[in-house]
């Protein structure tokens, strides 16, 4: 018979709970806001961090560092001024792998009825949600509530509504009816943005403009609709914990609140709201092709007790379905003095090794694919 101290069998028996909590919660299919509108005071013990994920040590520094802000504006018409956004992008993914991007084509009203969708969608009946819960990442459509929830020790103070727009394009009546049409309209003039930057980012490279968009780069695209409801106790719990995104690329909307945090020269920087903007943040994969010369940079949301937060991550690549499509570094990019810095894997790969892995400790994946 197998004997434990007492410390032993108490921490046994502590991740058993948390274990039954999780798959709990995970079955109420009502998400984080279900907890609120249950009109919970305390955060439930599975959401509760760890203090050393928590603490300030790395603390935002915003008098002294701004995450650039680039102006796409003439950029088609105006070669100079391209040149001068393609030299502001390459300096950006180089050392912060964050910037922001104003005057980028998407009118202010599209992307306030996007954000509109989301609160919709996540402010619903929780049993008009329930018939989208799945954990299955292979469907078009999904919401649930962390993806990673049994893999983490804590849980996140987040809700998402999962939707692959494209390359296998939905119709309407695949997405919830409170927020499909503004999906679809989102996604269409995202997908444009996505090729505007991916030349950018090819010029940057040295590279002909279409060389990522030849590589499939831009592709695919998933949407996660983000809910963060109001948070009782935002000291115990993140929002969402320290990672980098799986991607080639991601273009983030968010609403007034923030809370987005990027790590740069080891302090968390807030990544503050600018009206219009949307934020653009380099991916794993890039880094990846990139041979390195991009980062892809940790990042995390807070939680927060002023009210709930909205945003949607577009995210640049193409898991399902599998594809055999191998990428390495680019062999422009790599010579005798720079030989590359990774193996070559396919998307699905990738990103099965990243959500196997996701633990919330910013733990790279990129690590693994190092040669």
């Amino acid at each position: 018979m197998e004997v434990f101290s007492r410390d032993e069998a108490h921490e046994k028996t502590q991740k058993f709970d948390q274990m039954r909590e999780k798959k709990a919660f995970d079955e109420s299919k009502a998400g984080v806001k279900g907890l609120v509108d249950a009109g919970i005071t305390e955060v439930p013990r599975i959401f509760v961090d760890h203090p050393e994920n928590l603490q300030s040590a790395l603390a935002s520094s915003n008098g002294h560092f701004h995450v650039p802000i680039v102006d796409l504006a003439d950029i088609a018409k105006d070669p100079s001024r391209r040149k001068e956004v393609v030299n502001e992008v390459r300096s950006a993914s180089k050392t912060w792998g964050f910037f922001q991007v104003v005057n980028h084509g998407i009118p202010t009203t599209v992307l306030e009825e996007m954000l509109d969708g989301v609160r919709r969608f996540h402010e619903q009946g929780a049993e008009e949600k329930r018939r989208f819960y799945s954990r299955d990442f292979t469907t078009s459509v999904a919401y649930h509530s962390n993806f990673n929830l049994y893999k983490t020790e804590a849980a996140n103070w987040r809700d998402t509504l999962f939707c692959v727009m494209a390359p296998n394009a939905l119709e309407a009546e695949d997405l919830p009816a409170v927020c499909g049409d503004i999906m679809l309209e989102f996604s269409k003039r995202v997908m444009n943005l996505g090729t505007t930057l991916f030349e950018l980012l090819s010029e940057a490279l040295g590279l002909k403009p279409n060389h990522l968009k030849d590589m499939e780069c831009a592709k695919g695209l998933v949407l996660l609709n983000q809910y963060y409801p109001k948070c009782p106790q935002p000291e115990l719990t993140m929002g969402t914990s320290r990672h980098t995104d799986s991607d080639f690329l991601t273009v983030l909307l968010q609403d007034h609140v923030g809370g987005l945090q990027v790590l740069y020269q080891n302090q968390w920087i807030d990544v503050s709201p600018v009206p219009g903007a949307l934020i653009v943040n380099i991916g794993d994969l890039l880094q990846l092709i990139s041979n390195d010369i991009f980062k892809s940079s940790e990042h995390r949301v807070v939680a927060n007790n002023m009210g709930p937060r909205a945003s949607v991550a577009c995210f640049f690549y193409t898991a399902t379905p599998p594809s055999p499509k191998l990428y390495g570094p680019i062999k422009e990019l790599i010579s005798e003095g720079d030989p590359p810095k990774y193996r070559e894997t396919t998307i699905m790969e990738y990103v099965s090794h990243f959500s196997a892995n996701a633990k919330g400790d910013g733990t790279s994946a990129l690590q693994q694919f190092k040669l």
